[in-house]
């Protein structure tokens, strides 16, 4: 028994027409990569390309590890302000003055090894500069205690802090709201600021 012709054979698609488009379907949004930014660390400040939103440094080997060294130092200077850590390092330190001296009267001519590590070199001591990098101390303030040494400092970290805030209340509605009054307010701004470059004011005349 044979089966009639095809009119479209199987490996042929019949013609059809406009795909029928069912729910709600929006356009997928394209990934835009972020831009340029400015190493965080003071000393870098470096132009860098970011690879997720909350990076602040470059990725460059010896930033990073003086990055993880002013933290370290800054955990130490926080744990060594601690009553109990006082007690204990004083009297570890009367214990080794202790055994300087027992060698001392054994030995003619003792030679003491030199302080290694932070004992060496202090990196700076609470309070200090918040920004990463920074071991200056902070700006002298009678109201509050400042947490910046200079505006610089501040408007670095401020900056920061500000994007990665927008950045997590990006996909809320109470964040889509407040940036669209930010958009709105720089877009007006921006209009007058152009407005005024076109139409300059006129200069006053001279006195008398």
């Amino acid at each position: 028994m044979t089966h009639p012709p095809r009119a479209f054979p199987w490996e042929i698609k019949p013609p059809v027409g406009i795909d029928q488009v069912t729910g709600n379907r929006r356009r997928r949004a394209r990934g835009r990569r972020p831009r340029l930014r400015n190493c965080l660390r003071k000393g870098c400040e470096r132009k860098y390309q970011p690879r997720c939103h909350n990076q602040r440094y470059c990725q460059d080997p010896e930033c990073l590890r003086k990055v993880r060294r002013w933290h370290a130092a800054r955990r130490t200077a926080k744990h060594r302000k601690n009553a109990d850590v006082k007690t204990k390092h004083a009297q570890q330190e009367k214990a080794r003055r202790q055994r300087i001296k027992c060698a001392s009267q054994t030995i003619e001519n003792p030679q003491i090894a030199p302080a290694r590590g932070h004992a060496a070199q202090t990196f700076f001591s609470l309070p200090s500069c918040d920004r990463p990098g920074c071991h200056e101390h902070p700006a002298v303030s009678h109201r509050n205690q400042a947490r910046y040494c200079c505006p610089a400092c501040r408007e670095a970290v401020r900056n920061v802090l500000d994007r990665e805030r927008k950045w997590r209340s990006r996909c809320t509605l109470a964040g889509r709201d407040k940036r669209s009054i930010e958009y709105q307010g720089a877009r007006r701004r921006r209009v007058l600021r152009q407005g005024l470059l076109s139409n300059p004011l006129p200069s006053r005349p001279p006195p008398g």
